[in-house]
């Protein structure tokens, strides 16, 4: 057990559908905890089918930070999270609750538990355009295969699709002649917080099977409809938000490049190399302390080890 005078934080981390929110849920009440979502989509107002965002009325009276905080237009980033996150712990902790961060955007969540300092590297407008243009006549694969040749680390994680933070990490090699993978892998990983920081994972083709089942209940509950919306408001994919799964194979539906049945095979698809790439990045952190719920029905047991977990870490009320 540590005893320590840095905050204490708690994290759950895991990949989509492995079910973090349930768990979240009573961990918080148990604990007496505030929960920070530590989700790079679910801070967009009117993203929240396709996000799986938490209803007020599902979070069953438990404070909730960093959900519906901006517009789909406006830019997030890590260091955008960072600078959310720090003062909500300490606010958090001095209301006599314990902060809680729960989500799977390993950057985010990695870059708060240790500080990371990202990199002063100023925008090149030049080199952006002569990427752009490149995007536009060889594909989003080709400049992922060029960010690939020369940092490869960084292009296992970050999707093709994710055309916008390729080009940031092409940058930062250009301006600064250190890639992105090195500037990360360089952080000193020194916490300013007394973590606990709990893992889930599952069976694989078990949790292939849940993402399915989620996207389903997804068209269900209007995924469609509500991604028509955000374009009829102006949204396209030239924002970050808009370039998310669920939206960008659904947009690409509605504006003909595919059929619904295409469409979504393409979001099962991309959601499972999406949660592999999740549990790859969490892999590389230190830490955590996994704990399998591939039998989903044990929750009682899964809640319980997780507990023990916490007991071990921190002197608690």
């Amino acid at each position: 057990m540590i005893n320590s005078d840095k905050p204490k934080l708690l994290v759950l981390v895991g990949p989509t559908a492995v079910g973090k929110t349930k768990l979240s849920l009573e961990l918080a009440r148990i604990h007496g905890c505030e929960i920070i979502s530590g989700d790079s989509m679910q801070v967009y107002r009117g993203m929240d089918v396709g996000t799986a965002k938490i209803s007020y009325e599902e979070q069953e009276g438990i404070p909730h930070h960093l959900i519906d905080i901006i517009e789909p237009d406006e830019a997030f980033s890590a260091a955008s999270f960072q600078q959310y996150a720090e003062p909500l712990i300490l606010d958090i902790q001095a209301r006599g609750q314990l902060p809680f961060i729960v989500g799977g955007t390993g950057l985010y969540i990695e870059s708060l538990c240790y500080q990371f300092q990202f990199s002063e590297a100023t925008a090149d407008e030049a080199f952006r355009q002569e990427q752009a243009i490149y995007l536009a006549e060889h594909g989003e694969l080709a400049l992922h295969e060029k960010l690939r040749a020369v940092d490869p680390t960084s292009a296992e994680r970050l999707h093709p699709n994710n055309t916008r933070r390729v080009v940031r990490a092409l940058e930062i090699l250009h301006l600064t002649g250190i890639t992105l993978s090195t500037q990360l892998a360089g952080q000193l990983k020194q916490s300013p917080y007394e973590l606990c920081i709990i893992g889930l994972t599952m069976d694989r083709d078990l949790l292939y099977k849940r993402i399915e089942h989620r996207i389903d209940l997804m068209l269900e509950q209007g995924l469609v409809e509500e991604v028509r919306m955000l374009l009829d408001k102006g949204y396209t994919t030239d924002y970050v938000s808009m370039q998310g799964l669920g939206y960008k194979e659904i947009i690409r539906y509605l504006q003909g490049e595919y059929t619904l049945e295409a469409a979504i095979t393409l979001l099962k698809r991309d959601t499972r190399h999406f949660a592999k790439r999740q549990l790859s990045w969490f892999r590389h952190m230190k830490d955590i302390n996994w704990v399998d719920v591939t039998d989903f029905t044990n929750f009682s047991t899964h809640l319980q080890k997780i507990n023990d977990i916490i007991a071990g870490k921190f002197t608690l009320p």
